[in-house]
Formats: C-alpha cells, structure tokens, sequence
C-alpha cells in the first residue's frame, strides 16, 4: 500500500543526485521534488482537504502570521489519514536519512504546529526561522521540515511563494511557488529563515493547502531551545517594531506552553486577542 502514496522505487534510483542537491541548496541545505507522491494519492487528499467551515482548525492570526492550521490526525479524512502516516513512517525516514545525511530521525506523531495548513486571501507568514525543539518532549531537537502542496491552478500574480532568505536576512535567495504536489524538504538550521511574508491576493473562495511535517533527531547533549525566531526584511520600517514584539509575545508563550503543557489554540487565541486589529 505504501507505493501506492510514496513510489520510493523512482525516487530511491535517484537518491545519489538529490542528496547532493541537498547537501548544495542555497541558502541552507533543501531540495525541491516535484510530482512527489502517486497523483491520484495526492489527488485524494486535494478532494478530501477539509473547508475552512469544519471544526477543529487553529487561528494563527497574530502579527507574524495569518494562516490556519489542523494538527489532529484523528480527526483527518482518511486520504489525508494514510499519506501523513506513511510519510511519518520508518520505510519513509529511511529514505529522509539517506537524502539528507541526518541520521536516527524521530517523526512526530501529535504534529506540533504542523498537519494540515490552509490559508486565504490576505494570509501571510513573516520569514523566520522555526523552533528548534520539540514543545513537549525536551531531548527532540528539530531537524527537518517536509512542506506539501495540493494547489491546483496556482496563479504567479496571487503569491504564496515559499521564500527562502539567506542568513544575514539581506535578501531572498529563493521563491518556490505551492503548485500541486511539489514538496520542499529543507533542513531547519536556527537561521534557516523562510516563510511566505506578502499577503496573498488569490480569490474568494480558493486558499492556499498545504501539509507540513517536522522531524526530529533525540539528542542527549544540549542543544539550543527557541521559539520561532521571526525577522524583519529590509524596509520593513515601522512594522518591524511589530514583528520584534510579537515574536517576544511568542516567545513567552512558548516557555509557558513547554513548562504546562499547553495547545497551540490556547496561544493563538492569546495572539490574535493581543493583535486583534492586524488579524482583521
């Protein structure tokens, strides 16, 4: 059943060139794979994708970010179900072990801030670089990012590129449009900054679908622990006095939520109530 999803006979043949065009990508280590799953697998999930109206979506919509996200995987329709399960499985982080070099890679079976990941009209993620380690098991460092889109039809003048900015935060390096079944798989070094920082104008009634996995590595040495580490670019002027406040917001939240335990809804439902008027 796994090939069906995943065809690891054609990407394991090229193992050898993409993890060298792993190892090369610039501004840090990534590669991008297009026709990545079986369509008809991917096609599925496109269909099944649940609307912005069914329960269960969290409201990331502070400062730094307008987007929504779907994290519990019980609640998936089961085309969704069976693909994050196989890209969470052990056949699978072997073949993520070999393109990348990272061995004893861990996936995360709660997705803690990733799953399913939908935004509109207007929505927008301010490049950062991500948290760097598991929320709630404190020897998972993060190591990988899997982003995977199902947008059909994806109009250039609507953006919702993945930007990938380079370490000093100067300039963009690389903008990767979200078309149907593309993936991006990059390492999330602590300045392996990214994000998609323009609000999108695409049309009412289509959004911006994507399914985003994070994958860790158990680590019994100390690593260093942040929260998402958002950036301003250059001529941001002002709003970059926001940027910096709600990452501190953020930042707190964080050492809250990995001391208690808690949900990311809890946070978002703080951040939005403190950036009530920018989440409008």
């Amino acid at each position: 059943m796994s090939d069906a999803i995943f065809p690891y006979a054609r990407w394991s043949a090229r193992l050898p060139a993409l993890s060298a065009m792993f190892a090369a990508g610039d501004p840090f280590p990534h590669v991008v794979l297009d026709d990545f799953l079986v369509a008809e697998a991917l096609e599925r999930c496109r269909r099944a994708f649940p609307s912005l109206e069914s329960m269960g979506w969290t409201h990331y919509t502070h400062w730094n970010e307008r987007k929504f996200g779907k994290s519990d995987r019980n609640a998936f329709p089961e085309a969704l179900a069976a693909v994050v399960d196989e890209l969470n499985s052990r056949r699978f982080l072997e073949f993520l072990e070999a393109l990348t070099g990272i061995s004893r890679l861990l996936a995360d079976e709660r997705l803690m801030g990733g799953g399913l990941h939908q935004s509109t009209a207007g929505g927008y993620l301010n490049v950062h670089a991500d948290f760097t380690g598991h929320p709630h098991q404190a020897t998972w460092r993060r190591r990988l990012n899997l982003l995977l889109y199902l947008n059909r039809d994806w109009e250039e003048s609507w953006g919702g590129f993945l930007e990938l900015w380079d370490t000093s935060m100067q300039r963009c390096v690389q903008r990767i449009a979200p078309v149907f079944n593309r993936a991006v798989i990059f390492r999330t070094d602590p300045e392996a900054f990214h994000g998609h920082p323009d609000p999108m104008t695409c049309p009412e009634g289509t959004t911006r679908k994507s399914i985003a996995l994070y994958y860790f590595t158990e680590e019994h040495a100390p690593f260093l622990i942040r929260s998402t580490e958002y950036r301003a670019r250059p001529g941001e002027g002002i709003g970059a006095i926001g940027i910096y406040l709600d990452k501190m917001a953020v930042r707190g939240y964080d050492a809250l939520k990995r001391r208690l335990g808690l949900s990311d809804s809890a946070g978002s439902a703080a951040l939005k109530l403190l950036w009530r008027r920018r989440s409008r």
